[in-house]
């Protein structure tokens, strides 16, 4: 994954990995998760994700890379499942599981997604597509399904409210709703503090 992703500006990096990994393997072990597809699928989840992957038809990477270090068919498959189900889809579409693995690992995901983190990958990501930072004149758009949210072009700020501000509440672990409470407030004051530079106001 270092190797693949190595490249990468929009925030989908290496560390992007690094920091999911470490977050699912303290998520997994306080669910009691199982900690191998856990890790195999953290490291490989973003390898086939739709904003990385021009070509749909070459979404076949994780199992690939899978089926060559000898991994049952069967097992592969399974982790494939996992990373499936993994990425938001927009405000609208339900991404709940009963799975525990994919539960571990979309909050993992989730949770590197907000905070201080999450705004600089989310600036990284906009630039990396020419987006704005902002403009006051387009509103946010809860999408409805995944087709609209994926030709979403609108400014920086909108995906705030478009995504961001949306994962505290769909966390489905304890930790992972604990790790969320500070991350979202964090996002908060630095939305108050964007308006009010933008608006020159004191705060």
């Amino acid at each position: 994954m270092k190797s693949v992703l190595k490249d990468d500006s929009s925030g989908h990096d290496w560390w992007h990995i690094h920091r999911v990994r470490k977050l699912a393997l303290l998520i997994g072990k306080s669910e009691d998760a199982d900690l191998f597809l856990v890790e195999l699928a953290a490291l490989l989840h973003d390898i086939d994700d739709w904003k990385l992957v021009g070509n749909m038809d070459e979404k076949q990477k994780a199992k690939s890379w899978l089926l060559s270090c000898g991994i049952d068919h069967q097992l592969a498959e399974r982790i494939c499942g996992v990373i499936e189900g993994v990425s938001f889809k927009g405000a609208g579409v339900n991404t709940s599981t009963n799975d525990l693995v994919c539960r571990v690992l979309q909050d993992a995901d989730r949770l590197d997604a907000i905070g201080a983190i999450g705004i600089a990958r989310t600036f990284a990501y906009g630039g990396s597509r020419g987006r704005g930072i902002y403009d006051p004149e387009i509103p946010p758009e809860l999408h409805t399904d995944f087709e609209n949210y994926k030709k979403s072009t609108t400014p920086t700020i909108n995906h705030f409210y478009e995504k961001l501000l949306l994962l505290k509440d769909q966390m489905q672990t304890k930790m992972g709703r604990s790790l969320a409470e500070q991350r979202h407030e964090y996002m908060l004051r630095f939305l108050d503090q964007f308006y009010a530079e933008w608006n020159g106001e004191q705060i």
